[in-house]
């Protein structure tokens, strides 16, 4: 049998993130083996093996594509594209939760997250590196209100490190409110709105 290009190879490797992806969120995590995710995704387990050496491998593969669909919220947040940083924390909030509405891979990838996966045993180190981003994206927020106080549209009397903070348990609460409701649901539709409020009652 011909040895596999380099760019075949990748295209076997993201399959078979692809079908994992689809096993995780109907059975679970736990529930879930690296030979379903072979039959899924139309290849052998050595295969599987191959690029992946366990399934905490392969569910971090899955969680590290994430990032890629949500980069370019992300890097709102500290655009100088915006006169006031607070309108970029403000635009980058909505870009996050309008990606997650649009993309149903990245729904996924975060409800196998937050609501399909136990982090106990060989899974219990990756918790770290889930949280990982959150932790990136409060040291962003803290220079966004820190540039926002710098030029005087921030609210008197607000420490930015307080307010990254806040920020985040909001976001926090938010997303997994999003995730646990239906579409059409408050928690969904009205996102947009609670976010302006959030960030209005951080202007001057």
């Amino acid at each position: 049998m011909a040895r596999k290009t380099k760019a075949e190879a990748e295209r076997t490797r993201q399959q078979i993130i692809d079908a994992a992806r689809q096993v995780f969120h109907a059975h679970g995590v736990i529930r879930s083996s690296l030979e379903k995710v072979a039959q899924a995704a139309g290849v052998t387990r050595g295969a599987v093996y191959w690029h992946f050496a366990n399934k905490a491998e392969l569910f971090t593969a899955m969680r590290e594509h994430s990032h890629t669909l949500i980069e370019p919220a992300d890097r709102l947040v500290l655009s100088e594209d915006f006169a006031d940083p607070l309108d970029a924390v403000e635009q980058s909030m909505l870009a996050f939760f309008r990606v997650l509405e649009e993309s149903e891979e990245l729904r996924q990838i975060f409800e196998i997250m937050s609501l399909r996966c136990e982090y106990v045993d060989e899974f219990a180190p990756v918790l770290h590196e889930v949280n990982g981003p959150c932790l990136e994206f409060l040291g962003k927020l803290e220079i966004a209100y820190a540039r926002a106080r710098e030029k005087g549209t921030l609210r008197e009397g607000m420490s930015p490190e307080a307010l990254a903070l806040d920020t985040i348990s909001f976001t926090s609460g938010v997303f997994n409110n999003w995730l646990s409701s239906q579409p059409g649901d408050r928690l969904r539709t009205e996102v947009p709105a609670m976010i302006r409020t959030h960030i209005a009652l951080r202007r001057r």
